[in-house]
């Protein structure tokens, strides 16, 4: 007699998964601990800002990617689609942070930008070509756990540290706290990924463990 197939986990079981086994090493984000305690100079506020205009664009045609690649299955598109009008929003916000930094749209249209700080969106856009949209549903999420923590540790300290106004602080505001929106519809993205044998979590942790390493590298080549 032929044994019952075992059951598919469940998509908050997978997600769940990834955040825990790709959670970053607490210590290794030496920016943003320095930030937290205050330590860290001011102006590593207006090179965030300058990296992130850039970022913000990459990410978002990433995500837009994405959707169209998803395009038959429609909670993955939804789910991608939601990231990217969130990388909109974010650059809204970002334009009270490069205010308070005092940068203007040419020092934004001159900056070079750092190696080390554009990793990250380059390896997204890789996955946006070549992963499974359900595999980076699964390694976003898990990213997206570890830059919310960053900043709400950086909204905080913003105000403790360094007085810059509310608005200014915006941005962090905005990823501080998960969003039920996109929680849900990364749910829904993943049990899709699952349910059409499309999903798979192995692959997903190793694009995941990249985009952590990738993360850090960002922060910390923002201190360089």
């Amino acid at each position: 007699m032929a044994r019952p197939a075992a059951p598919r986990p469940s998509a908050a079981a997978v997600l769940d998964d990834a955040v825990r086994a790709l959670a970053p090493d607490p210590d290794a984000n030496r920016l943003v601990r320095r930030i937290a305690t205050g330590e860290a100079p001011r102006s590593v506020f207006t090179t965030f800002a300058l990296e992130q205009h850039q970022i913000i664009d990459a990410d978002r045609i990433s995500f837009q990617h994405l959707a169209r690649r998803a395009d038959g299955d429609p909670p993955m598109a939804d789910f991608f689609d939601l990231l990217a009008h969130g990388e909109a929003l974010a650059l809204e916000q970002l334009a009270a942070l490069a205010d308070a930094c005092g940068l203007t749209g040419r020092d934004l249209a001159a900056y070079q930008p750092r190696p080390g700080c554009q990793a990250y969106p380059s390896y997204a856009a890789r996955l946006a070509l070549s992963a499974e949209p359900a595999d980076a549903a699964i390694a976003i999420t898990a990213n997206f756990s570890a830059w919310s923590g960053y900043c709400a540790t950086v909204h905080t300290a913003m105000r403790e540290h360094y007085d810059f106004p509310e608005a200014a602080r915006g941005f962090f505001a905005l990823f501080a706290r998960p969003s039920p929106e996109l929680a849900s519809r990364a749910r829904a993205a993943v049990q899709h990924g699952i349910d059409t044998g499309q999903a798979r979590p192995a692959a997903a942790h190793r694009y995941g463990r990249l985009l952590q390493a990738y993360e850090v590298m960002f922060w910390n080549s923002v201190d360089e």
